[in-house]
């Protein structure tokens, strides 16, 4: 097989950068080479290093004077919710009743899901994005269509059917058994098939009876290898009448600790008004709290506090994610520009590179891939973006007083979209620009 080797600024991380300065938290190469052969990355460094093992044959591509970095992750999305994206005026419930539950109730036609799901991964990987934790709608068709489209792509995906039977739309409802039955079909057949992993989704407990949240705890136990993923805590009418419907429980992260729902590979979206309780069982299970900003202003759900989260005595794991639909934008670059806004609002500060790690390896730590994913270190997957800190008029000039690769990253985090990203490779194939031309 031919190999193809990138050239170009590299920047990937190793840890957390706990400052601005904090050099040793990632890896940056003025002059950076990428050997990428069968879909991984098999040499990494200085170009002139990489160029000496590339061969004769390697296909060059020079990106320079461009960024690569890994591909961004998305560790929260609403596949079904394109059309949704944008509806005006409503808070969390009103909006799912109104907006969401009857958008969803279209993906019971498959034809349809086939159609939404491909314009949603050319939409990903168009804003750099090259991995996503996905829920599909409560139909068994559309997570066929989500996994279909990405096993296509060669795209490493997590998704899972939406398990909901109560308090919805007949339309969007299943059975506790029959949810149990098409989630464990939609398992046998897709998780592990190429790149593709499956998530149990349990909508969140208000769209669950007790006897659905049984089966959700039965299948992790039967699949303690897989993805668990719902909502917590996103705002406070949910958490009301989550009590309501679990009066038992001492609070709403009580409901899926009963149910046997936390662990390392658990996804938590929003976590915005948790009790000290509740972090703390996060933290000693390992469950990860999946930050959502810009949902979390449109829907004027709360402010999430990612750094008091972080350097507690019992640290969150955290996740960042667009949420779309509820959230405003499909780009992760918009996200932690967000993001940003809301952490000022805390009265903390999140510095560039800290974004750029959460995006990045950050998330792959949170989805427990970062073996996989999200660094350019030898031996990963060849999914890379590349980013152009001159991409319009605006940026283009700011730039001309950027001086260093902080500056140029914030820049990239606030003026930056779809328009910044160059190109994108996913499991090393250029996916971006073969999307265009085809």
């Amino acid at each position: 097989m031919t190999s193809t080797l990138l050239r170009g600024r590299t920047l990937s991380f190793v840890r957390w950068p706990q400052t601005i300065d904090d050099h040793s938290a990632w890896r940056y190469e003025e002059d950076g080479g990428l050997l990428i052969s069968d879909g991984r990355i098999v040499a990494a460094g200085a170009y002139a290093d990489v160029e000496k093992q590339a061969g004769e044959t390697a296909k060059k591509i020079d990106h320079r004077p461009h960024l690569l970095l890994p591909g961004f992750i998305d560790a929260h999305v609403h596949f079904p919710q394109m059309q949704v994206i944008a509806s005006y005026g409503a808070e969390l419930l009103d909006w799912l009743n109104t907006y969401t539950f009857p958008e969803e109730t279209k993906f019971a036609n498959a034809q349809h899901g086939r159609r939404i799901a491909r314009l949603f991964l050319d939409e990903t990987v168009r804003h750099g994005t090259t991995t996503v934790a996905a829920y599909c709608s409560v139909h068994k068709a559309s997570a066929e269509a989500f996994f279909a489209e990405s096993h296509a792509r060669d795209m490493l995906n997590v998704a899972g059917k939406v398990m909901m039977d109560r308090n919805a739309p007949e339309g969007v409802l299943d059975t506790p058994q029959s949810g149990y039955d098409d989630t464990k079909a939609l398992i046998a057949e897709w998780h592990g098939k190429g790149r593709q992993r499956y998530a149990i989704t349990p909508r969140f407990a208000i769209t669950s009876s007790p006897e659905q949240m049984e089966m959700a705890g039965a299948l992790c136990r039967e699949h303690p290898d897989l993805h668990m993923q719902t909502h917590l805590s996103e705002n406070h009418a949910e958490i009301a009448f989550t009590g309501e419907l679990y009066p038992w429980s001492r609070d709403y992260t009580d409901v899926y600790e009963h149910y046997g729902l936390l662990g390392k590979k658990s996804l938590f979206g929003h976590c915005i008004h948790l009790s000290e309780r509740e972090a703390d069982a996060l933290s000693d299970s390992g469950s990860v709290a999946v930050f959502c900003p810009t949902s979390n202003l449109f829907l004027g759900s709360g402010l999430f506090d990612y750094q008091r989260f972080r350097r507690r005595d019992k640290p969150l794991r955290i996740g960042a994610a667009t949420d779309v639909g509820g959230g405003t934008n499909y780009s992760m670059l918009r996200t932690m520009d967000e993001g940003y806004k809301v952490i000022a609002l805390n009265g903390e500060k999140l510095n560039p590179f800290q974004s750029f790690w959460q995006i990045t390896r950050g998330n792959a730590e949170a989805l427990s891939v970062a073996d996989k994913i999200g660094t350019l270190e030898e031996g990963t997957d060849a999914d890379i973006v590349v980013l152009d800190a001159r991409a319009t008029p605006a940026m283009r000039l700011r730039m001309e007083t950027v001086e260093t690769l902080a500056q140029e990253l914030f820049l990239l985090q606030t003026l930056g979209d779809d328009r910044a990203v160059r190109e994108v490779y996913v499991a090393g194939r250029a996916a971006k620009s073969d999307m265009i031309a085809g």
